[in-house]
């Protein structure tokens, strides 16, 4: 079996700019909502789906936010798409899905937990991390693990991460707190571009095993003497960009890999749910429904 561990925050993002808004009749945005049933029931249409969850940031929040300020927070998000948050988990365990909503910690590292968990399962023959977000490149193993971008209809394997960022999926935290990831709040450390981090981490792996002296570097890359300086000066703040970069595989996640199966949708609530968002035609597609 494969175990399919959906982004839902990602999905919510890319349906409120990719579906036009829509409003029910109290006048709420109903729009996302829309767009992320849509996917969600085209996900376990396909034959080879037999276990899904999908997680959610409750807030744009997390313990990321104490550790440094200028982590990523809801400020700038459109309010009508903060107003489908709720409405969204409750629609997608509707579907029948199992939904992680995350307060503490970041729907990121729900999936990665999960990733962690099942991978190794008996009977488990591939976990597939739906996002392309490339903070999830981390837990890629093999073909063990997986990235699927669904928009593009592409994978991300072991070779992919490789092939992508120059270095191994246990590099990317390292790669992430020299480059930065403007997506999250994370800055970076000057001069670092893609490829010197790259070249860097292909040969030294992780950032503490950098020497400080780039005499004693084991890599030509242009410009080392002051990449090195900067790496002197900024070694407090990379180490934090790391543990920002991160993710957590201990999220206290009750479900077993059973809870998982995906059963069929609940009739009742998906029906009132499609009915008050305007959205009854999707009902149509739904491939199976709880006895």
């Amino acid at each position: 079996m494969k175990v399919h561990l959906v982004d839902g925050t990602y999905e919510l993002f890319r349906a409120f700019y990719a579906v036009p808004p829509a409003h029910d009749a109290d006048g709420q945005p109903v729009g996302a909502l829309r767009g992320l049933l849509a996917t969600l029931i085209a996900l376990v249409s396909e034959p080879e789906v037999s276990h899904v969850a999908c997680a959610f940031d409750t807030v744009i929040e997390s313990f990321r936010n104490q550790l440094f300020d200028g982590y990523k927070t809801g400020d700038g998000v459109d309010p009508d798409l903060l107003a489908q948050f709720h409405p969204a988990e409750r629609a997608v365990e509707a579907l029948g899905i199992v939904v992680w909503p995350m307060l503490e910690f970041e729907a990121d590292d729900a999936l990665a937990t999960a990733a962690a968990r099942f991978r190794d399962t008996a009977g488990v023959e591939q976990v597939v991390i739906c996002s392309p977000d490339k903070d999830f490149s981390q837990c890629v193993i093999g073909r063990q693990v997986i990235c699927r971008d669904r928009r593009r209809a592409s994978d991300r394997d072991e070779a992919g991460v490789v092939a992508r960022f120059g270095v191994p999926p246990a590099s990317i935290p390292d790669w992430l707190a020299l480059v930065g990831d403007t997506a999250d709040g994370i800055p970076g450390i000057p001069g670092f571009g893609e490829k010197a981090a790259a070249a860097v981490l292909a040969r030294y792996l992780h950032v503490e095993a950098i020497p400080d002296d780039s005499a004693s570097w084991s890599v030509e890359v242009r410009g080392k003497e002051r990449l090195a300086a900067s790496l002197r000066e900024h070694r407090q703040d990379v180490a934090l960009y790391r543990q920002l970069a991160t993710l957590r595989t201990d999220v206290p996640l009750p479900e077993r890999l059973a809870d998982l199966e995906w059963q069929g949708a609940r009739r009742d609530q998906l029906e009132a749910v499609l009915a008050r968002i305007g959205a009854l035609e999707l009902a149509d597609r739904v491939p199976r429904w709880r006895v």
